[in-house]
Order: C-alpha cells, then sequence, then structure tokens
C-alpha cells in the first residue's frame, strides 16, 4: 500500500469519525434538553424531537432490525471500496466521508435507541418537511458529491476522447 493511499484512507476515517461523534453529541444533547418543540423560526424552523423507527421519510416504519442489516451491509460495502480503491479523488473521498459518518450516526441509533432520532423541521410554505437530523444532512452531501464526482469522471473522459479524435 502506498504512502499517499495510506493518509487518504486516513483522513476518509478521521473525518467520517468527527462527524459520528459530532453526531452522537448532538443527539443526545437534543435527547437530553428538548422537552417540547422549540420554535427557532416562526412558521419556518423548529427544533422537534423524533425517534423514526424507519428510514428516510419513514420508509420501512417498525423495522429497526432489518435496516440495521442494510446499514451493517452498507458500511461493510463502504469500507471494502475505502481500501481498494487507490485512486479515488478528493471529491469522491470528502463524499465517502460524510457518507460513512453519517451512516455511522444513525446505524449507531438503531442499534442502541431503537430508532433514529430526528430533530431538524422545516414548514415550506405549509408543507412540513419530514424531520430529519445532521447525519441525515451528511449522508445527502455525500451522495451528492460522489454523483459530482461520476457526472465529473464522465465529463472529463468524453472531453479526451474528443482531444484525440
Amino acid at each position: 500500500m502506498n504512502l499517499v493511499f495510506a493518509m487518504k484512507n486516513k483522513y476518509i476515517y478521521l473525518i467520517s469519525s468527527v462527524i459520528f461523534i459530532l453526531d452522537l453529541i448532538i443527539k443526545q444533547l437534543i435527547i437530553n434538553n428538548l422537552k417540547t418543540s422549540i420554535s427557532v423560526i416562526d412558521n419556518f424552523f423548529t427544533l422537534y424531537l423524533v425517534k423514526n423507527t424507519g428510514g428516510a421519510f419513514s420508509i420501512l416504519n417498525n423495522n429497526v432490525g432489518l435496516l440495521s442489516i442494510i446499514g451493517i451491509i452498507f458500511l461493510f460495502g463502504i469500507i471494502k471500496y475505502i481500501n481498494n480503491n487507490k485512486n479515488m479523488t478528493n471529491i469522491e473521498s470528502i463524499g465517502i466521508s460524510f457518507l460513512l459518518g453519517g451512516l455511522l450516526g444513525n446505524l449507531f441509533d438503531r442499534i442502541v435507541r431503537g430508532g433514529v432520532i430526528d430533530y431538524l423541521s422545516f414548514n415550506f410554505f405549509g408543507y412540513y418537511f419530514p424531520v430529519f437530523n445532521l447525519a441525515d444532512i451528511f449522508i445527502t452531501l455525500g451522495v451528492m458529491l460522489v454523483i459530482i464526482n461520476e457526472v465529473r469522471g464522465d465529463l472529463l473522459a468524453n472531453r479526451k476522447r474528443k482531444c484525440k479524435n
């Protein structure tokens, strides 16, 4: 294993660990201190404690065991991907770090707390977006960065092919 690859992996695991720990701390603060909802911005943003026993948007509600197994499979898949991919771009490495950190945060909740702790609630013109948490934000950002990286790679490959012709 070369030094650059080892350093990149080290940073991926470090970033994901920081995200995981930050997520745990915030969720514990919410659990300990949020007894009723708190309106932060009237009719827009509220802190509201919810235990979600489903997946995103409460899909597969009350299936914590199944969702935990799926999470563990994804966890091992991401770790295998990190350890086998020596040519990750910086954008991809950050995206994978975000995904791993968010996955760990929500997986911990499912296994230890019996459901994911959600607390961020937004109202968009009368539509209440499903309540979510910091881990969800990092999972979403991670997916977006990985997609951007893939699209960017495809665009660069197409340019190289056109330049050769």
